[in-house]
């Protein structure tokens, strides 16, 4: 594996390239009958971020051999156009003001200006995938879909302490695993690459995706604030992620009955009760596992491929995403 250091500058370099395509897009835009919805839009867009989505999409599309970088960038910008997107309908489900220490769109402009804004970007972003092949298309059409069916799922799950790990997947695969997956694979059918080599980079995408969305979850619940929320974010909205499902089934009596009564009375004053609890059932240490595990065979799908300089980019990419050290 690479340096930290030498990792982060190859990325950089790749972050680099996009951004200045999606600053492009987005000056193109800003005239016209869109100017408005684009200028609602622009702040969100550039507020930077790590650029994860678009940067496997390059990535992907080098490691199936495709060559002209300009043909992918399309792709890239609809990824990033779409997971902006959820971002901002994200923080408009659940109040959220700030998102990066700056306020959220809706904070600024009001709930309908966030909610059209987000759809905006939903268009947009499919827009830009619709200039591509079919099969590109469907899986865009198929990922914008689960992205929404996901979302519907979460909500419905809300304080549901019998949720179970199905339920928990059935979630992340549609809102986070999902669009990785399809990034990673409608790249290298761009790259016009041989099937096995598409379904290694999608289940490389899917894996990824998991395991990104898990050192989410611990994160939130780490106090971290490299997320640009308050920890315990996930908590205090009744979000069931994997260490709180798994801490329910594992703990038993007295403390089920303790920790239930943490989940559904929250506050910074209950913090070190739910770290206590979480960390007598195991659960750090089960969702610490299952991310070894998503990595693990996300790098086993890579080896398909051989090897060569985006591949092994890929490869530092997923290994790093343990702790989102990039």
């Amino acid at each position: 594996m690479a340096s930290l250091r030498q990792t982060q500058l190859r990325l950089s370099r790749r972050r680099d390239i996009f951004d200045e395509a999606l600053e492009d897009f987005v000056q193109k835009r800003l005239s016209g009958t869109q100017a408005p919805a684009m200028a609602l839009a622009r702040e969100v867009l550039l507020a930077g971020g790590k650029r994860f989505r678009p940067i496997l999409a390059m990535l992907a599309y080098e490691a199936a051999g495709g060559e002209d970088n300009d043909e992918v960038m399309d792709l890239a910008l609809a990824a990033e156009l779409i997971h902006t997107a959820t971002l901002v309908h994200d923080d408009i489900y659940d109040f959220a003001k700030t998102r990066r220490g700056k306020p959220t769109l809706h904070a600024n402009y009001g709930l309908a200006q966030g909610i059209i804004g987000g759809d905006y970007l939903f268009v947009l972003g499919f827009g830009l995938g619709g200039r591509y092949d079919a099969i590109i298309v469907e899986k865009m059409a198929d990922t914008c879909a689960n992205i929404a069916s996901g979302e519907l799922l979460q909500l419905h799950h809300i304080g549901d302490l019998g949720t179970t790990p199905e339920d928990y997947y059935a979630i992340i695969d549609g809102k986070t695993a999902g669009p990785f997956a399809t990034a990673c694979a409608s790249a290298a059918i761009l790259a016009n690459a041989p099937e096995v080599v598409v379904n290694a980079l999608e289940e490389f995408g899917w894996e990824v995706g998991r395991a990104f969305q898990l050192v989410d979850d611990l994160l939130d619940l780490t106090g971290d604030t490299s997320l640009g929320k308050p920890r315990g974010s996930d908590v205090l909205e009744g979000k069931m992620t994997l260490p709180i499902i798994h801490a329910l089934t594992m703990l038993h009596g007295v403390e089920r009955e303790q920790f239930a009564d943490v989940l559904q009375n929250f506050g910074d004053d209950r913090w070190e009760e739910l770290i206590e609890l979480l960390t007598f059932a195991g659960s750090f240490d089960y969702a610490n596992q299952l991310i070894e595990n998503h990595v693990d065979r996300a790098l086993q799908h890579l080896e398909k491929l051989g090897s060569n300089s985006a591949t092994e980019l890929m490869a530092d990419v997923a290994k790093r995403s343990r702790n989102r050290k990039l």
